[in-house]
Protein backbone atom coordinates (compact mmCIF):
# COMPACT_ATOMS: atom_id res chain seq x y z
CA UNK A 1 0.00 0.00 0.00
CA UNK A 2 3.25 2.07 -0.02
CA UNK A 3 3.99 5.20 1.91
CA UNK A 4 4.14 8.89 0.50
CA UNK A 5 5.45 12.01 2.18
CA UNK A 6 5.91 15.30 1.04
CA UNK A 7 7.94 18.12 2.85
CA UNK A 8 8.11 21.88 2.53
CA UNK A 9 11.06 23.34 4.96
CA UNK A 10 13.22 26.23 4.92
CA UNK A 11 15.95 24.78 6.40
CA UNK A 12 16.30 21.99 3.64
CA UNK A 13 14.25 18.60 2.83
CA UNK A 14 16.49 15.54 2.55
CA UNK A 15 17.24 14.56 6.29
CA UNK A 16 13.56 15.47 7.02
CA UNK A 17 12.40 13.22 3.90
CA UNK A 18 14.79 10.11 5.33
CA UNK A 19 13.08 10.64 9.18
CA UNK A 20 9.95 10.70 7.24
CA UNK A 21 10.18 7.61 5.08
CA UNK A 22 11.90 5.79 7.48
CA UNK A 23 9.15 6.42 9.83
CA UNK A 24 6.89 4.82 6.60
CA UNK A 25 8.79 2.00 5.96
CA UNK A 26 6.23 -0.37 7.42
CA UNK A 27 3.92 0.32 4.21
CA UNK A 28 6.69 -1.07 1.65
CA UNK A 29 9.74 -2.82 1.87
CA UNK A 30 10.53 -3.40 -1.66
CA UNK A 31 12.31 -0.10 -2.92
CA UNK A 32 12.43 3.69 -1.58
CA UNK A 33 13.10 6.99 -3.38
CA UNK A 34 13.43 10.70 -3.02
CA UNK A 35 13.03 13.72 -5.12
CA UNK A 36 14.61 17.51 -4.24
CA UNK A 37 14.29 20.90 -5.79
CA UNK A 38 16.62 23.73 -4.86
CA UNK A 39 15.31 26.41 -7.16
CA UNK A 40 16.95 25.12 -10.45
CA UNK A 41 17.59 21.94 -10.58
CA UNK A 42 16.01 18.56 -9.37
CA UNK A 43 17.73 16.04 -7.46
CA UNK A 44 16.65 12.22 -6.95
CA UNK A 45 17.78 9.30 -5.62
CA UNK A 46 15.77 5.74 -5.90
CA UNK A 47 16.65 1.92 -5.62
CA UNK A 48 15.88 -1.25 -4.33
CA UNK A 49 16.17 -2.09 -0.99
CA UNK A 50 15.03 -0.07 2.68
CA UNK A 51 15.43 3.44 3.22
CA UNK A 52 18.52 3.05 5.73
CA UNK A 53 19.89 0.58 2.74
CA UNK A 54 19.71 3.85 0.36
CA UNK A 55 20.63 7.25 2.09
CA UNK A 56 23.50 7.61 3.24
CA UNK A 57 25.18 10.59 4.43
CA UNK A 58 26.55 11.84 1.19
CA UNK A 59 23.27 10.74 -0.44
CA UNK A 60 21.64 13.16 1.27
CA UNK A 61 23.43 15.65 1.32
CA UNK A 62 23.39 15.71 -2.75
CA UNK A 63 19.39 15.89 -2.23
CA UNK A 64 19.38 19.85 -1.82
CA UNK A 65 16.18 22.14 -1.28
CA UNK A 66 13.23 23.05 0.54
CA UNK A 67 11.46 21.39 -0.79
CA UNK A 68 10.87 17.27 -1.44
CA UNK A 69 8.76 14.40 -1.92
CA UNK A 70 9.44 10.77 -1.03
CA UNK A 71 8.27 7.13 -1.21
CA UNK A 72 8.67 3.84 0.31
CA UNK A 73 7.10 0.66 -1.97
CA UNK A 74 4.86 -2.12 -1.64
CA UNK A 75 3.84 -3.73 -5.53
CA UNK A 76 0.49 -3.90 -5.83
CA UNK A 77 0.51 -2.91 -9.77
CA UNK A 78 3.52 -3.06 -11.73
CA UNK A 79 6.91 -5.66 -11.97
CA UNK A 80 9.58 -5.48 -9.49
CA UNK A 81 11.59 -3.61 -11.89
CA UNK A 82 13.86 -0.57 -11.78
CA UNK A 83 11.40 1.52 -13.53
CA UNK A 84 8.58 0.88 -11.45
CA UNK A 85 10.62 3.01 -8.50
CA UNK A 86 9.13 6.38 -7.33
CA UNK A 87 9.17 8.90 -7.18
CA UNK A 88 8.86 9.52 -11.09
CA UNK A 89 9.95 12.66 -12.61
CA UNK A 90 9.82 14.48 -16.07
CA UNK A 91 10.24 17.85 -17.60
CA UNK A 92 7.14 19.98 -19.00
CA UNK A 93 7.47 22.74 -20.61
CA UNK A 94 10.97 23.43 -18.76
CA UNK A 95 9.79 22.61 -15.07
CA UNK A 96 10.83 19.65 -13.59
CA UNK A 97 7.68 18.02 -11.89
CA UNK A 98 7.92 14.62 -9.29
CA UNK A 99 5.40 12.72 -8.39
CA UNK A 100 4.61 10.21 -6.24
CA UNK A 101 1.02 7.65 -5.27
CA UNK A 102 -0.13 5.52 -2.78
CA UNK A 103 -3.40 3.39 -4.00
CA UNK A 104 -4.29 1.30 -7.43
CA UNK A 105 -6.86 2.28 -10.32
CA UNK A 106 -9.19 0.17 -11.49
CA UNK A 107 -9.31 1.68 -14.98
CA UNK A 108 -5.87 1.64 -15.97
CA UNK A 109 -5.89 -0.45 -18.79
CA UNK A 110 -8.99 2.51 -20.39
CA UNK A 111 -6.31 5.42 -19.54
CA UNK A 112 -3.46 3.47 -21.05
CA UNK A 113 -4.97 2.64 -24.14
CA UNK A 114 -6.28 6.12 -24.28
CA UNK A 115 -2.61 7.76 -24.01
CA UNK A 116 -1.46 4.76 -26.48
CA UNK A 117 -3.48 5.26 -28.51
CA UNK A 118 -2.45 8.94 -29.06
CA UNK A 119 1.01 8.18 -29.30
CA UNK A 120 2.39 8.12 -25.65
CA UNK A 121 5.38 6.02 -25.01
CA UNK A 122 4.98 4.79 -21.33
CA UNK A 123 8.66 3.87 -19.52
CA UNK A 124 6.96 1.95 -16.52
CA UNK A 125 3.95 -0.41 -15.81
CA UNK A 126 2.44 0.87 -12.69
CA UNK A 127 -0.56 3.07 -12.61
CA UNK A 128 1.11 6.39 -11.02
CA UNK A 129 2.77 6.99 -14.43
CA UNK A 130 -0.74 6.98 -15.89
CA UNK A 131 -1.60 9.59 -12.89
CA UNK A 132 1.63 11.67 -14.41
CA UNK A 133 -0.45 11.88 -17.72
CA UNK A 134 -3.47 12.92 -16.86
CA UNK A 135 -1.64 15.66 -15.21
CA UNK A 136 0.68 16.34 -18.00
CA UNK A 137 -2.48 16.34 -20.51
CA UNK A 138 -4.38 18.44 -18.67
CA UNK A 139 -1.65 21.51 -17.67
CA UNK A 140 -0.93 21.36 -21.20
CA UNK A 141 -4.29 22.69 -22.15
CA UNK A 142 -4.96 24.58 -19.37
CA UNK A 143 -1.51 25.31 -17.40
CA UNK A 144 -3.72 25.16 -14.22
CA UNK A 145 -2.81 22.20 -11.13
CA UNK A 146 -6.02 22.73 -9.98
CA UNK A 147 -7.84 21.85 -13.07
CA UNK A 148 -5.18 19.16 -13.48
CA UNK A 149 -6.28 17.54 -10.32
CA UNK A 150 -9.85 18.07 -11.16
CA UNK A 151 -9.14 16.24 -14.27
CA UNK A 152 -7.98 13.28 -12.26
CA UNK A 153 -10.64 12.89 -10.09
CA UNK A 154 -12.83 13.03 -13.04
CA UNK A 155 -10.73 9.91 -14.94
CA UNK A 156 -8.96 7.88 -12.07
CA UNK A 157 -11.18 5.36 -10.91
CA UNK A 158 -9.56 3.56 -7.83
CA UNK A 159 -8.21 4.86 -4.58
CA UNK A 160 -4.98 7.79 -5.10
CA UNK A 161 -2.99 9.70 -2.78
CA UNK A 162 -0.34 11.84 -4.71
CA UNK A 163 2.33 14.02 -3.46
CA UNK A 164 3.81 16.36 -6.44
CA UNK A 165 6.26 18.62 -6.87
CA UNK A 166 5.94 20.96 -9.07
CA UNK A 167 9.34 23.32 -9.63
CA UNK A 168 9.38 24.87 -5.59
CA UNK A 169 5.55 24.12 -5.27
CA UNK A 170 4.60 20.89 -3.41
CA UNK A 171 1.17 19.63 -4.28
CA UNK A 172 -0.86 16.69 -2.71
CA UNK A 173 -4.44 15.17 -2.88
CA UNK A 174 -6.53 12.47 -2.20
CA UNK A 175 -9.12 10.27 -3.90
CA UNK A 176 -12.73 11.73 -3.56
CA UNK A 177 -13.63 8.61 -1.46
CA UNK A 178 -10.79 8.84 0.85
CA UNK A 179 -9.55 5.18 0.68
CA UNK A 180 -6.17 5.49 1.17
CA UNK A 181 -5.35 8.05 4.05
CA UNK A 182 -2.99 11.15 4.14
CA UNK A 183 -2.44 13.76 6.43
CA UNK A 184 -0.94 17.41 7.55
CA UNK A 185 1.79 18.22 9.51
CA UNK A 186 3.73 21.33 10.51
CA UNK A 187 7.27 21.68 11.34
CA UNK A 188 9.18 24.41 12.65
CA UNK A 189 10.50 25.61 9.34
CA UNK A 190 7.29 24.42 7.31
CA UNK A 191 4.75 21.55 6.14
CA UNK A 192 4.69 17.96 5.84
CA UNK A 193 2.11 16.03 3.95
CA UNK A 194 2.43 11.87 4.80
CA UNK A 195 0.42 8.99 4.56
CA UNK A 196 0.39 8.73 8.61
CA UNK A 197 0.71 10.65 11.62
CA UNK A 198 3.78 8.96 12.85
CA UNK A 199 5.43 10.80 9.65
CA UNK A 200 5.26 13.78 11.35
CA UNK A 201 5.83 12.39 14.81
CA UNK A 202 9.63 11.55 13.39
CA UNK A 203 9.78 15.27 12.63
CA UNK A 204 8.57 16.41 16.12
CA UNK A 205 5.77 18.60 14.11
CA UNK A 206 2.74 19.26 15.27
CA UNK A 207 -0.11 17.08 13.37
CA UNK A 208 -2.96 19.32 11.90
CA UNK A 209 -5.49 16.89 10.57
CA UNK A 210 -6.46 14.58 7.64
CA UNK A 211 -6.52 15.58 4.24
CA UNK A 212 -10.04 15.64 3.05
CA UNK A 213 -10.92 12.96 0.26
CA UNK A 214 -11.36 15.01 -2.84
CA UNK A 215 -9.06 18.02 -1.69
CA UNK A 216 -5.82 19.51 -3.29
CA UNK A 217 -3.10 20.77 -1.02
CA UNK A 218 -0.61 23.55 -2.64
CA UNK A 219 2.30 24.20 -0.07
CA UNK A 220 5.04 27.14 -1.15
CA UNK A 221 7.17 29.18 0.60
CA UNK A 222 4.51 31.70 1.70
CA UNK A 223 1.73 29.07 3.44
CA UNK A 224 -0.68 26.65 2.40
CA UNK A 225 -3.99 27.00 0.35
CA UNK A 226 -6.55 24.35 0.53
CA UNK A 227 -9.37 23.42 -2.47
CA UNK A 228 -11.77 20.99 -2.13
CA UNK A 229 -11.48 19.83 -5.25
CA UNK A 230 -14.57 17.09 -5.38
CA UNK A 231 -17.05 15.60 -2.44
CA UNK A 232 -18.59 11.89 -2.35
CA UNK A 233 -22.01 11.11 -0.75
CA UNK A 234 -20.03 8.71 1.27
CA UNK A 235 -16.61 7.76 2.02
CA UNK A 236 -14.56 4.53 2.04
CA UNK A 237 -11.58 4.62 4.39
CA UNK A 238 -9.63 1.15 3.73
CA UNK A 239 -10.85 -0.61 7.19
CA UNK A 240 -7.07 -2.90 6.56
CA UNK A 241 -5.15 0.20 7.36
CA UNK A 242 -7.17 0.01 10.90
CA UNK A 243 -6.85 -4.00 11.19
CA UNK A 244 -3.17 -4.00 9.81
CA UNK A 245 -1.08 -2.28 7.66
CA UNK A 246 -0.99 1.31 10.29
CA UNK A 247 1.29 1.48 12.57
CA UNK A 248 -0.21 1.72 16.19
CA UNK A 249 1.05 4.99 17.23
CA UNK A 250 -0.32 6.46 13.85
CA UNK A 251 -4.05 8.52 13.57
CA UNK A 252 -6.11 7.68 10.66
CA UNK A 253 -8.93 9.55 9.49
CA UNK A 254 -9.84 11.03 13.00
CA UNK A 255 -9.21 7.80 14.82
CA UNK A 256 -5.62 6.58 16.85
CA UNK A 257 -5.38 3.19 15.54
CA UNK A 258 -3.65 2.04 19.45
CA UNK A 259 -7.50 2.59 21.04
CA UNK A 260 -9.01 1.06 17.60
CA UNK A 261 -7.26 -2.17 17.88
CA UNK A 262 -7.30 -2.34 21.98
CA UNK A 263 -11.45 -1.60 21.68
CA UNK A 264 -11.01 -4.56 19.49
CA UNK A 265 -9.43 -6.75 21.81
CA UNK A 266 -12.22 -5.78 24.21
CA UNK A 267 -14.36 -6.84 21.76
CA UNK A 268 -13.22 -10.06 21.27
CA UNK A 269 -13.55 -11.51 24.45
CA UNK A 270 -17.35 -10.22 25.29
CA UNK A 271 -18.20 -11.61 21.72
CA UNK A 272 -16.37 -15.00 22.65
CA UNK A 273 -14.79 -15.82 26.10
CA UNK A 274 -12.08 -18.26 26.89
CA UNK A 275 -10.48 -19.73 29.67
CA UNK A 276 -6.67 -19.53 29.22
CA UNK A 277 -3.76 -18.94 31.44
CA UNK A 278 -2.41 -16.41 29.80
CA UNK A 279 -2.65 -13.28 26.45
CA UNK A 280 -0.31 -13.27 24.27
CA UNK A 281 0.05 -11.34 20.77
CA UNK A 282 1.47 -12.20 17.34
CA UNK A 283 4.08 -9.48 17.25
CA UNK A 284 3.61 -6.32 16.04
CA UNK A 285 0.24 -5.76 14.52
CA UNK A 286 -1.50 -7.96 17.16
CA UNK A 287 -0.14 -6.55 20.61
CA UNK A 288 -2.64 -3.87 20.97
CA UNK A 289 -5.11 -6.26 19.88
CA UNK A 290 -4.45 -8.57 23.05
CA UNK A 291 -3.71 -6.12 25.45
CA UNK A 292 -7.07 -5.60 25.37
CA UNK A 293 -8.89 -8.28 25.45
CA UNK A 294 -6.26 -9.39 28.85
CA UNK A 295 -7.80 -5.79 30.23
CA UNK A 296 -11.20 -6.95 29.51
CA UNK A 297 -10.91 -10.78 30.38
CA UNK A 298 -8.48 -10.36 33.37
CA UNK A 299 -5.91 -13.30 32.09
CA UNK A 300 -2.28 -12.60 32.31
CA UNK A 301 -0.58 -10.44 29.23
CA UNK A 302 2.52 -12.68 28.64
CA UNK A 303 4.81 -12.46 25.46
CA UNK A 304 4.98 -15.89 23.70
CA UNK A 305 6.83 -14.83 20.90
CA UNK A 306 9.65 -12.49 20.74
CA UNK A 307 10.07 -10.80 17.69
CA UNK A 308 13.59 -10.61 15.74
CA UNK A 309 13.10 -6.60 15.15
CA UNK A 310 15.99 -6.96 11.92
CA UNK A 311 12.97 -8.58 9.98
CA UNK A 312 10.53 -6.82 7.52
CA UNK A 313 6.23 -7.25 7.64
CA UNK A 314 5.81 -10.98 6.25
CA UNK A 315 2.51 -10.01 4.94
CA UNK A 316 4.38 -7.76 2.08
CA UNK A 317 6.81 -10.05 1.25
CA UNK A 318 6.77 -10.53 -2.58
CA UNK A 319 6.06 -14.61 -2.98
CA UNK A 320 4.48 -17.37 -0.31
CA UNK A 321 7.37 -19.07 -0.17
CA UNK A 322 9.47 -16.19 1.22
CA UNK A 323 6.89 -15.15 4.11
CA UNK A 324 6.98 -18.75 5.22
CA UNK A 325 10.70 -19.48 5.39
CA UNK A 326 10.63 -15.65 7.02
CA UNK A 327 7.83 -17.12 9.98
CA UNK A 328 10.79 -19.06 12.04
CA UNK A 329 13.51 -16.33 11.91
CA UNK A 330 11.14 -13.50 12.56
CA UNK A 331 9.09 -15.18 15.63
CA UNK A 332 10.92 -17.32 18.49
CA UNK A 333 8.24 -18.52 21.02
CA UNK A 334 9.53 -18.27 24.70
CA UNK A 335 9.21 -21.76 26.03
CA UNK A 336 9.48 -21.11 30.26
CA UNK A 337 6.36 -18.77 28.98
CA UNK A 338 3.93 -21.13 26.87
CA UNK A 339 5.35 -25.06 28.45
CA UNK A 340 2.34 -26.62 29.80
CA UNK A 341 0.18 -22.88 29.75
CA UNK A 342 -3.24 -22.74 27.41
CA UNK A 343 -2.89 -19.58 25.56
CA UNK A 344 -4.75 -16.95 23.97
CA UNK A 345 -2.83 -15.87 21.11
CA UNK A 346 -4.54 -12.72 19.58
CA UNK A 347 -3.19 -11.73 15.80
CA UNK A 348 -4.82 -9.08 13.47
CA UNK A 349 -5.78 -11.30 10.45
CA UNK A 350 -5.51 -14.42 8.88
CA UNK A 351 -4.97 -14.15 5.19
CA UNK A 352 -3.56 -17.17 3.68
CA UNK A 353 -3.76 -19.29 6.91
CA UNK A 354 -0.02 -20.34 6.29
CA UNK A 355 1.83 -18.28 8.74
CA UNK A 356 -1.39 -18.87 11.48
CA UNK A 357 -0.46 -22.68 11.06
CA UNK A 358 3.30 -22.04 11.45
CA UNK A 359 3.14 -20.09 14.28
CA UNK A 360 0.92 -22.11 15.90
CA UNK A 361 3.27 -25.33 15.63
CA UNK A 362 6.09 -23.05 17.13
CA UNK A 363 3.79 -22.68 20.14
CA UNK A 364 3.06 -26.35 20.55
CA UNK A 365 6.74 -27.67 19.75
CA UNK A 366 7.42 -24.97 22.69
CA UNK A 367 5.42 -27.12 24.65
CA UNK A 368 1.68 -25.41 25.45
CA UNK A 369 -1.26 -27.42 26.24
CA UNK A 370 -3.51 -25.22 23.62
CA UNK A 371 -3.62 -22.04 21.54
CA UNK A 372 -6.63 -20.50 21.12
CA UNK A 373 -6.64 -18.03 18.29
CA UNK A 374 -8.71 -14.43 18.33
CA UNK A 375 -8.75 -12.96 15.06
CA UNK A 376 -9.12 -9.08 15.16
CA UNK A 377 -10.61 -8.78 11.76
CA UNK A 378 -13.55 -11.02 10.34
CA UNK A 379 -12.66 -13.58 8.16
CA UNK A 380 -10.92 -12.30 4.93
CA UNK A 381 -12.98 -13.79 2.21
CA UNK A 382 -12.98 -11.87 -0.56
CA UNK A 383 -9.67 -9.87 -3.18
CA UNK A 384 -9.06 -6.21 -2.39
CA UNK A 385 -8.78 -4.35 -6.27
CA UNK A 386 -7.41 -1.07 -4.31
CA UNK A 387 -4.17 -1.73 -2.93
CA UNK A 388 -3.80 -4.33 -0.36
CA UNK A 389 -1.42 -7.79 -1.86
CA UNK A 390 -4.98 -10.32 -1.42
CA UNK A 391 -5.82 -10.26 -5.44
CA UNK A 392 -7.49 -13.82 -5.82
CA UNK A 393 -9.67 -15.49 -4.02
CA UNK A 394 -8.08 -18.93 -3.83
CA UNK A 395 -5.22 -17.22 -1.87
CA UNK A 396 -8.05 -16.77 1.09
CA UNK A 397 -8.37 -19.19 3.42
CA UNK A 398 -11.62 -18.14 4.36
CA UNK A 399 -13.03 -17.88 0.59
CA UNK A 400 -14.28 -21.11 0.51
CA UNK A 401 -13.62 -22.43 4.25
CA UNK A 402 -15.92 -22.30 7.56
CA UNK A 403 -14.74 -21.36 10.85
CA UNK A 404 -14.49 -25.01 11.89
CA UNK A 405 -12.19 -25.59 8.79
CA UNK A 406 -10.09 -22.91 8.98
CA UNK A 407 -9.74 -23.47 13.02
CA UNK A 408 -9.00 -27.24 11.68
CA UNK A 409 -6.36 -25.72 8.42
CA UNK A 410 -4.15 -23.62 11.15
CA UNK A 411 -4.28 -26.20 14.54
CA UNK A 412 -6.05 -24.30 16.59
CA UNK A 413 -7.99 -25.26 19.75
CA UNK A 414 -10.51 -22.89 19.10
CA UNK A 415 -11.07 -20.04 16.63
CA UNK A 416 -12.91 -16.73 16.69
CA UNK A 417 -13.00 -14.00 14.50
CA UNK A 418 -14.77 -10.24 15.86
CA UNK A 419 -17.39 -9.64 13.59
CA UNK A 420 -18.10 -6.97 11.71
CA UNK A 421 -20.32 -5.11 13.63
CA UNK A 422 -18.25 -5.01 16.58
CA UNK A 423 -15.19 -3.88 14.40
CA UNK A 424 -16.59 -0.87 12.72
CA UNK A 425 -18.06 0.02 16.53
CA UNK A 426 -14.41 0.18 17.90
CA UNK A 427 -13.54 2.08 14.76
CA UNK A 428 -16.15 4.88 15.53
CA UNK A 429 -16.68 5.65 11.84
CA UNK A 430 -20.06 4.68 10.04
CA UNK A 431 -20.21 1.68 8.14
CA UNK A 432 -21.19 3.51 4.86
CA UNK A 433 -18.05 5.57 5.25
CA UNK A 434 -15.97 2.35 5.16
CA UNK A 435 -14.66 0.31 2.11
CA UNK A 436 -15.36 -3.04 3.88
CA UNK A 437 -14.83 -5.09 0.29
CA UNK A 438 -12.48 -7.55 1.43
CA UNK A 439 -14.93 -8.80 4.16
CA UNK A 440 -18.63 -8.22 2.37
CA UNK A 441 -17.53 -8.52 -0.83
CA UNK A 442 -19.04 -5.11 -1.56
CA UNK A 443 -16.91 -2.15 -3.12
CA UNK A 444 -17.44 1.46 -3.45
CA UNK A 445 -16.54 1.16 -6.85
CA UNK A 446 -17.97 -0.90 -9.41
CA UNK A 447 -15.08 -3.51 -10.09
CA UNK A 448 -15.86 -6.38 -12.03
CA UNK A 449 -18.39 -8.85 -11.68
CA UNK A 450 -18.26 -8.01 -7.62
CA UNK A 451 -21.08 -6.60 -6.11
CA UNK A 452 -20.43 -2.58 -5.32
CA UNK A 453 -21.94 0.29 -3.84
CA UNK A 454 -20.66 3.12 -5.72
CA UNK A 455 -20.72 6.44 -3.91
CA UNK A 456 -22.09 9.42 -5.76
CA UNK A 457 -19.39 12.01 -6.25
CA UNK A 458 -19.67 15.83 -7.09
CA UNK A 459 -17.07 18.04 -7.99
CA UNK A 460 -16.74 21.21 -6.91
CA UNK A 461 -14.69 24.21 -6.48
CA UNK A 462 -14.22 25.71 -3.53
CA UNK A 463 -10.48 27.35 -2.88
CA UNK A 464 -10.19 28.68 0.80
CA UNK A 465 -6.91 29.24 2.75
CA UNK A 466 -6.62 26.93 5.39
CA UNK A 467 -7.56 28.46 9.18
CA UNK A 468 -4.95 25.69 10.41
CA UNK A 469 -2.56 27.53 12.97
CA UNK A 470 0.46 28.99 11.59
CA UNK A 471 -1.12 30.09 8.29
Amino acid sequence: MCGIVGIVDAGGVSYPLYYALYALQHRGQESAGAATFDGTTLYKQKTGGLVSEIFDESVLDSLKGTTGIGHVRYPTTGENIPENIQPFSFEFRGESIAIAHNGTLTNTQEIHDRYEGQGQIFCTTTDSELIANVIADELRISNSMEDAVLRCMHDLQGSYSVVLLHAETLYAFRDPLGIRPLCIGKTDQGYIVASESVAVDALNGTFLRDVQPGELIRIDRDGMTCTQIAKASHHAHCIFEYIYFARADSVIDGRAVYDVRWNVGRKLYEENPVEADLVSAVPDSGIAHAIGFSHRSEIQYLEALIKNRYMGRTFIMPTQKAREIAVRIKLNPVKRHVRDKSIVLVDDSIVRGTTSRRIIDLIMEAGATAVHMRIGSPPIKYPCYLGVDMPTRTELIASDKENEAVMSAIGAASLHHISLKALIEAIGIDEEDLCTGCITGVYPLPIGCEKCSPRVIDFVSGTYQSDLEGF
